[in-house]
């Protein structure tokens, strides 16, 4: 459940005189002007739902469309509506109806997905004959809101639609209500099937008894049918609201007694009160930071993607659980590719490619890119999953290996135990039977990189002593108990694998440098956040780890994906993994060259999805390669695979590529991309404009280490009107690559 606003009527007076179309405070403007220029506006209406519009308040999301027969339909999702067997399920599909739908007689429509106030549009007939919807998702509450309004009286039936065996409850009180409650769950199998049969007593099932679902209601609104609302009487305006809600109950008695509650919490707060906070919490978020492109047509639509994937991100990035990679909270009904017929599948909207478990490789990316924007609360549910998850590792890596530590699964359940379909059914052995993980546990050490620059950009003691440090040392543990040495005392890392690229390998570049670098920032900390006996054991482990894996040739060195590697099943470049995620070569680092010559021997050179050769790019202040890849990630849905026959109508539902639509992927690699070409930290070191196209303008907020904000200006190459707070940082800030 989304955490309420401390801020609950903050210039009120000045966001009633928004919702009716007032202007905004003048010092709101230039931000939310340029920003109004990236809304998504359509003229006509949907076929269907692969023409959606997606919202949301960060665990409540909603995908809303209009149809040719003038009917409004929505998909309800929630961030935490786990099934039995941990796959995340819609709650439901709403439709409404009117008997003077939104569509007819060739009267004008428009749709408009506005983003500084955080809402829906839709405006169907003009003048005295006007309709109009305004649909928004309380930012500060689980509540969806509807609200129509028609020049001339209408009618309205509201309807649930479910394609699942959903328990509908009997129609009381002029509402619809409805659940999903899981009587079973694969938690306990997943403990038992891999090796932890014996634990399944000690751990929290996450699953069982979960019960998701929600309720309709709105004034003037009487039961027609257990799934259906209608209008007594023709109203000329119309407030529907529904509340969601997920919680673990001992019986479905006592869920529908906390839905009854929550209702009427909400319902305190009416929407003159509930609005103003809610365009708040979006105006805050969208003067937190901003990257504005202009110049060139290119440079516009790079800086629309970036807008509109931010707001999906942000639609998504409060609840429960982290973003889903392959959809979030707003995938539909799936088209997924059959390679054996060359045909296109329809799956219903609960589908989503690869299924509901965590896979960190693509789940990273939303959450590098919230770094530089600034975006650390939508970070905690990504902490959180892995910080519960702890004393199940450590159970697990004590049972499997007899030794301290933790490890961290590639495809993961939440609760930390790889995904049951790689570990594979009777599986006999510790190690997960899909040969593309079997050996790659990389993720807990770019978990840790990464947790070291959330803590770096905002300092946080609590956040250190519960999370960053518990988590780090555990992996470095792991790794440093689990290996052996060498002759010399160094560590090799064997079995391995170099990502899922390379099978079969001896010391991983990702594992050398991810741990060199975690290592030695760890040893940077503050002394009073780690004992002297963890500090010892970080220096000592540092100073036993390999070199990095190089090769030479004709005078030329460039590195390697691991000292050894062999068994190529996939499509990475791990060596690059030195560049980004874990910044060990790049501008202003020593051996530039040997990066650079690294970059020009990758084996795969492309973009979309999850390659992240735009990231590296900018890093090494490739400017040309950079702007190449992030207009083609901008402008081109689709770059991996076939072409689906119903692309999404909504433009930065990027996807089908490897991860279905809307994919994650893609859209976060593109804003980490452009943040990095814009700016660059390393250290106290703030690098403005390193790989910056010369015909790209731009106005820029970003956030940097030490509680930092940059914001300024580029103007043909020079960066103008910079402010830097506190002030006390612009000594730290260097202009371009050199």
């Amino acid at each position: 459940m989304v955490r309420p606003s401390a801020r609950i009527l903050l210039a009120a007076c000045q966001f009633l005189l928004c919702a009716a179309g007032g202007s905004l405070a003048s010092g709101d403007a230039p931000v939310l002007e340029q920003l109004a220029a990236h809304n998504v506006v359509w003229d006509s209406p949907s076929q269907d739902m692969h023409g959606s519009m997606p919202i949301g308040n960060g665990d409540l999301a909603a995908n809303v469309w209009v149809e040719p027969s003038g009917d409004l339909v929505f998909y309800l999702s929630k961030s935490d509506a786990w099934d039995a067997d941990q796959e995340l399920l819609k709650l439901g599909r709403v439709r409404i109806r009117l008997d003077k739908p939104f569509v007819r007689d060739g009267r004008p429509f428009r749709q408009e997905l506005d983003l500084a106030r955080g809402c829906i549009v839709v405006e169907s007939g003009a003048g005295d004959d006007k309709t109009t919807v305004d649909f928004w998702i309380d930012a500060n509450r689980p509540v969806v809101n509807v609200q129509i309004r028609g020049a001339e009286a209408f009618t309205a039936e509201v309807a649930l639609e479910s394609w699942r065996k959903d328990t509908i409850l009997p129609s009381e009180g002029n509402a619809i209500r409805w659940y999903h409650r899981n009587t079973e769950s694969i938690f306990a199998e997943t403990l038992k099937n891999q090796h932890l049969g014996h634990a399944v007593g000690k751990f929290h099932d996450p699953l069982l008894n979960l019960t998701f679902g929600g309720l309709i209601a709105g004034e003037g609104l009487v039961s027609k049918d257990d799934k259906t609302l209608a209008t007594a009487t023709p109203v000329k305006s119309l407030n529907i609201r529904i509340h969601a809600l997920t919680a673990q109950t001992p019986e479905a008695a006592a869920w529908v007694s906390q839905l009854d509650t929550l209702r009427a919490a909400n319902d305190k707060v009416a929407a003159t009160e509930a609005r103003p906070a809610h365009e708040q919490w979006w105006k805050d978020f969208w003067n937190r930071s901003w990257i504005f492109p202009e110049g060139t047509e290119e440079a516009k639509a790079v800086g629309r993607a970036y807008a509109l994937q931010r707001w999906i991100q942000a639609g998504a990035g409060r609840g429960a659980y982290p973003i889903k990679f392959n959809g979030s909270l707003f995938a539909v009904d799936g088209q997924s590719y059959n390679k054996t017929t060359g045909q296109w599948q329809e799956q219903n909207a609960d589908w989503s490619k690869w299924g509901g478990p965590y896979w960190f490789q693509n789940t990273r990316e939303p959450y590098w890119a919230m770094l530089y924007a600034g975006d650390y609360e939508q970070m905690e549910p990504l902490w959180k999953m892995y910080r519960d998850a702890v004393p199940l590792l450590k159970e697990r890596t004590k049972t499997y290996f007899n030794h301290d530590g933790i490890f961290c699964s590639e495809t993961m359940h939440p609760w930390g135990l790889n995904r049951q379909g790689d570990f594979g059914k009777n599986n006999k052995e510790f190690y997960p039977a899909n040969a593309f993980i079997r050996y790659y546990w990389d993720s807990g050490i770019e978990l840790s990189q990464m947790m070291l620059d959330r803590y770096a950009h905002a300092p946080s003691e609590e956040f250190a002593k519960t999370t960053l440090v518990p988590i780090a040392d555990g992996v470095v543990t792991f790794y440093d108990q689990h290996h052996k040495r060498t002759e010399d005392g160094k560590v090799h890392f064997s079995p391995a694998a170099s990502l899922e690229t390379w099978h079969t390998a001896e010391d991983p570049l990702p594992v050398v440098v991810g741990l060199r670098t975690v290592l030695t920032r760890l040893l940077e900390l503050p002394e009073s956040l780690a004992t002297p006996e963890q500090r010892e054991k970080w220096s000592r482990f540092l100073a036993e780890l390999p070199e990095t894996p190089m090769a030479e040739e004709n005078g030329k060195k460039w590195i390697l994906p691991a000292r050894t590697f062999s068994d190529r099943r996939n499509s990475e470049n791990p060596e690059l993994y030195a560049v980004f995620p874990y910044r060990a070569y790049g501008l202003g680092k020593p051996d530039l060259e040997t990066a650079l010559e690294t970059w020009n021997r990758r084996l795969v050179k492309a973009t979309g999805g999850w390659r992240q050769d735009s990231i590296q790019a900018a890093l090494l202040g490739l400017t040309d390669e950079a702007e190449g890849y992030v207009v083609k990630n901008a402008t081109e849905q689709s770059l991996i695979g076939a072409k689906p026959p119903k692309p999404s109508r909504f433009p930065a539902f990027w996807g089908p590529n490897f991860d279905g639509t809307p994919d994650q992927c893609q859209g976060s690699v593109t804003l980490i991309a452009l943040q990095r070409m814009l700016m660059q930290c390393d250290g106290d070191t703030i690098r403005l404009v390193p790989a910056w196209p010369k015909d790209w303008n731009a106005s820029f907020k970003l956030h940097a280490p030490n509680n930092t904000v940059v914001e300024g200006r580029v103007e043909n190459g020079k960066v103008t009107d910079l402010k830097v707070t506190p002030e006390s940082r612009r000594k730290d800030v260097i202009v371009g690559a050199e």
